[in-house]
C-alpha cells in the first residue's frame, strides 16, 4: 500500500526514482562493459574462464540468459524498494500504526493545490462541513463566529475576558490532522466529582482552556493565541475568530421585546431583526486577507440568527465579501431550528440573510433536496420547505443536493456537503463574480 502511495501522481517522488534508475542503468552499462572486456582477456579453458562462464549463465541460449537477468532484477528492485519505504516511512508512524510519512507527504502536496476556500459561521455545522472540506484541499480558513455567551464560553469569556472559544474549539478539533484522536482529547468536559458536586473545571471542554490559556501566554492577544493553537495542533488550514474582542448579539422581536445574549436569542421565536455590540469593533485582519485571496467563500451552515449574522453583521466582514472576486455560497441548514428559525422556508432563510446585509452578497443558495433521513427521537424542528424564490432582488442561483446525514435528519453530512459544495463550484469555476460595489 505504502509502494502504490509513493506512486501517486502528484506526490514528486516518481520523477527522482526514474533519475535514480538512468544512474544504476549507466552503472550496469559500465559494469557489463567491463565484464565483456574481462572476458576477452581470458582464457576460455582454463579454471578464471569456467567459473565466469557459469556465472553468466553461457550454456544457456542468449535469449533465455536475458530474461532470467531481467525476472531477477525486478525482483531485487520491488523488494529494495518495498524495504526502503518501510525504512523511511516507520520512524515516522504514530503509535497505533497511523498516518505514515507517505501519507502526511500526499496531503502536504496533493492538497496544497486545492481551491482557496474561507467558510464563514459557527456552531456544528461549520465544523461538519470543515470535516468534509479538509479531505480535499489544505487551504482552508474557517472565520469563526465570537457572540457566544453560554456554557463553558461564556463562564471563560465573563471569568477572563476573553472572546468565546467553544466554536473555535470545534473548527480547530475538525481541521486537526489527528482527528479523531484529536476531536476526542479536544471535546473533553471535566464531569462534576463523585459526589455529583460541581468543582472548578467541572463542565470546562479541554480545549477552551487551553485556548484561554494561550491566550494569556500571548499577553491577552486572542488572535495571537489561536494563531498559535493552529500551529501546535497541525490544523490543515486556518482558524480564524471574526474579532479579537467579544461580541454581544441583541434581537428585537415582532412583539417589540428585546433579547440580549446569544444563548437567549436562539430560544426566542419571532425575530425581527439582530445587532451586535460594541459597534465599532474591527473584524480580524487575517479573516479580511482570507476572503480578499479565496477562490470561494461559503457562508453557513449554522443557526442563522446564532452563527451566521453575528460574523456578517461587522462592516468589515460585509465589505471584504463584496469586494472579493471569488463567489459566495449560502448553505441553508437542512431542518429548523425551534425558536429561532421555527416555520422558515428556503425563501425565509435567505430573505433573512439578505435583510441583515446586502443584496448583492450571495450568489448560490445550495439546499438540501432528500427528506428521508432518520428522525431523531424528541425532534421538535422540521425539514426546511423549498420555497423558491425569495423576495429579495437579485435572487441568487437555486442549487439542490443530497447533502444530509441519512442517520440524522438535523444534520449536515460532511462528505456529502463537502462534494456538493466544491462539484457547483467547479461546474461554474469558469465565471468569477465582479466585485460590487459599496455603494450596492
Amino acid at each position: 500500500m505504502n509502494l502504490r502511495r509513493w506512486l501517486t501522481p502528484g506526490i514528486g517522488v516518481k520523477r527522482w526514482l526514474l533519475v535514480v534508475f538512468v544512474g544504476l542503468l549507466l552503472l550496469a552499462l559500465a559494469f557489463a562493459h567491463m565484464l565483456r572486456q574481462a572476458t576477452r582477456d581470458l582464457d576460455p579453458g582454463g579454471l578464471p574462464g569456467s567459473i565466469l562462464d557459469a556465472l553468466t549463465l553461457q550454456a544457456l541460449p542468449y535469449p533465455v540468459r536475458g530474461l532470467i537477468v531481467a525476472l531477477v532484477g525486478v525482483a531485487i528492485l520491488i523488494g529494495g524498494a518495498i524495504g526502503l519505504g518501510r525504512a523511511l516511512t516507520d520512524p515516522f508512524r504514530h503509535g497505533d500504526g497511523h498516518q505514515p510519512l507517505v501519507e502526511l507527504i500526499y496531503q502536504k502536496r496533493f492538497l496544497a493545490r486545492g481551491p482557496r476556500i474561507v467558510a464563514i459561521g459557527g456552531g456544528t455545522g461549520l465544523s461538519a462541513l470543515l470535516r468534509g472540506l479538509k479531505e480535499h484541499t489544505s487551504n482552508l480558513t474557517a472565520v469563526v463566529t465570537v457572540a457566544d455567551d453560554g456554557g463553558s464560553s461564556g463562564v471563560l469569556r465573563s471569568g477572563l475576558g476573553i472572546p468565546p472559544v467553544g466554536d473555535i474549539r470545534n473548527c480547530i478539533a475538525a481541521l486537526a490532522d489527528a482527528e479523531p484522536l484529536m476531536n476526542d482529547l479536544l471535546q473533553y468536559r471535566f464531569p462534576d466529582d463523585a459526589e455529583g458536586e460541581a468543582h472548578g473545571l467541572a463542565g470546562h471542554a479541554v480545549g477552551n482552556l487551553l485556548l484561554a490559556a494561550m491566550t494569556a501566554v500571548e499577553g491577552g492577544d486572542f488572535e495571537e493565541g489561536v494563531r498559535r493553537i493552529n500551529r501546535i495542533l497541525a490544523v490543515r488550514g486556518q482558524v480564524v475568530p471574526v474579532s479579537g474582542q467579544p461580541l454581544t448579539l441583541h434581537a428585537e422581536l415582532r412583539d417589540g421585546r428585546t433579547v440580549d445574549g446569544q444563548s437567549s436569542i436562539m430560544v426566542s421565536s419571532g425575530i425581527d431583526h439582530v445587532w451586535l455590540t460594541p459597534r465599532e469593533v474591527r473584524a480580524s485582519q487575517d479573516a479580511i486577507a482570507a476572503i480578499a485571496e479565496a477562490d470561494l467563500v461559503v457562508i453557513g451552515p449554522g443557526s442563522l440568527y446564532t452563527s451566521l449574522l453575528p460574523s456578517l453583521l461587522l462592516p468589515d466582514i460585509r465589505e471584504a465579501l463584496l469586494a472579493t472576486a471569488a463567489p459566495v455560497y449560502y448553505v441553508c441548514n437542512v431542518a429548523t431550528q425551534a425558536g429561532e428559525t421555527g416555520g422558515f422556508d428556503l425563501a425565509a432563510h435567505v430573505e433573512a440573510l439578505i435583510a441583515h446585509t446586502a443584496p448583492h452578497l450571495v450568489d448560490v443558495v445550495l439546499a438540501n433536496n432528500q427528506f428521508g433521513a432518520r428522525t431523531p427521537t424528541g425532534w421538535r424542528a422540521e425539514h426546511v420547505n423549498l420555497r423558491w424564490p425569495p423576495a429579495v432582488q437579485p435572487v441568487p442561483r437555486l442549487v439542490l443536493e443530497d447533502v444530509v446525514d441519512p442517520a440524522n435528519a438535523h444534520h449536515h453530512d460532511p462528505a456529502r456537503l463537502a462534494d456538493a459544495v466544491l462539484r457547483t463550484f467547479e461546474r461554474e469555476s469558469g465565471s468569477r463574480r465582479r466585485s460590487v460595489s459599496r455603494s450596492a
